[in-house]
């Protein structure tokens, strides 16, 4: 069972995966919180809560208060923070109270947003059921919600009791989901571990392979690594001040590709797959990466698709860019890769060479369709 530390000025805390958490539930909350009252409250989806109630019950006395909140990126609005903070104050919620974000990322983000402000702040656990909310969205403190302007700019950085990652929860993902979480985990190979990028690119049937009897060794070992890179990343770097940022390789382009089909049309994976390509195109053209690394990162990030198309002009992508939260003073800060297990942060991309990229991309794309 790997217990991953995360260890930060502000909080200390672990991650832990293994099969069969959900069961024993109940002993872990308390001993997260020895000699503490906690109340738990669940914010989680109905389509989760149907599938997975029975076990996450299994260990309560009494079963706790149940928010539901409807999954998709969507519906990460203040009006939902709002709503969800209505119905805890109305269920008598205190400052004795512990939230369980039992969902995805779009769960994730929005209970550590209701937790940090809620009577000023309580307790709150992380029970992640996507890959991508075990590997990356559930760890290091970002909480937040959408505007119409951007993906995220409103949040705060409030650090979870502990992340409980179930890889049982891992069997009921539809595939294209799972596949979309393993992009986050090439990310992750791709800027801080080659270890991990090899092992990805050794064992694809295998981490791919969640049938019923399947043996889940290699996803596990996958979670595990990707959860260690981003805790150690986080651990230097709480508050994305410098070396943080390395985790946002891919993300320019791909939040401004989920903007630009109102957040319906690909998965968050996905659309971060699409946008590692175009940052790996704009190192191709500045020659800081070898031509043969480059083919091998393009091709690992096809080999855990189908990626889906859409439609968006190379104009409108990079204009979306400049709502980027991670923009300076106006300036795009951009991740590029120089090896893999590498990557360095640069603020003179040019317009004209982002264009250039995400036309190679888009190009890329259409082909194949």
């Amino acid at each position: 069972m790997p217990v991953i530390p995360v260890n930060t000025p502000s909080a200390k805390y672990d991650v832990t995966i293994a099969s069969g958490l959900l069961r024993t539930l109940h002993p872990r909350l308390a001993k997260l919180n020895p000699g503490k009252p906690f109340r738990p409250f669940i914010v989680t989806s109905p389509n989760i809560w149907a599938l997975w109630s029975k076990h996450f019950l299994a260990s309560f006395k009494e079963p706790p208060t149940v928010l539901f909140h409807p999954a998709g990126e969507r519906h990460k609005r203040m009006s939902s923070v709002e709503a969800l903070a209505q119905q805890l104050a109305t269920a008598g919620a205190d400052r004795d109270s512990l939230l369980l974000a039992f969902g995805g990322g779009v769960i994730g983000d929005i209970t550590g947003f209701l937790a940090a402000i809620y009577m000023r702040g309580i307790r709150y656990v992380q029970i992640p059921t996507t890959l991508l909310a075990q590997v990356d969205s559930s760890i290091g403190g970002k909480t937040g919600v959408n505007l119409t302007a951007g993906k995220n700019l409103i949040g705060s950085f409030y650090h979870p009791q502990a992340v409980l990652a179930d890889t049982d929860l891992l069997r009921t993902l539809p595939p294209a989901e799972l596949r979309a979480g393993l992009q986050e985990s090439i990310k992750a190979g791709i800027i801080y571990d080659a270890k991990l990028f090899r092992f990805m690119e050794q064992n694809a049937a295998a981490i791919l392979n969640t049938k019923k009897n399947a043996d889940t060794k290699a996803l596990t070992k996958v979670v595990a690594a990707s959860v260690r890179v981003k805790a150690d990343v986080v651990s230097k770097d709480e508050k994305e001040s410098g070396l943080r940022m390395i985790l946002n390789f891919g993300h320019t382009i791909g939040h401004a590709i989920e903007a630009a089909t109102n957040y319906q049309q690909l998965l968050h994976g996905e659309a971060v797959a699409w946008g590692s390509i175009a940052a790996l195109n704009v190192a191709i053209a500045r020659k800081t990466i070898k031509p043969k690394e480059a083919e091998r990162i393009t091709k690992l990030i096809l080999r855990y698709g189908p990626l889906p198309t859409f439609k968006a002009t190379a104009e409108k992508l990079v204009a979306l860019t400049s709502r980027d939260k991670k923009n300076r003073s106006g300036i795009r800060a951009f991740i590029l890769p120089t090896a893999i297990g590498k990557v360095e942060i640069v603020r003179n991309v040019t317009e004209p060479e982002l264009l250039a990229a995400t036309n190679h991309m888009l190009t890329l794309m259409r082909q194949k369709r």
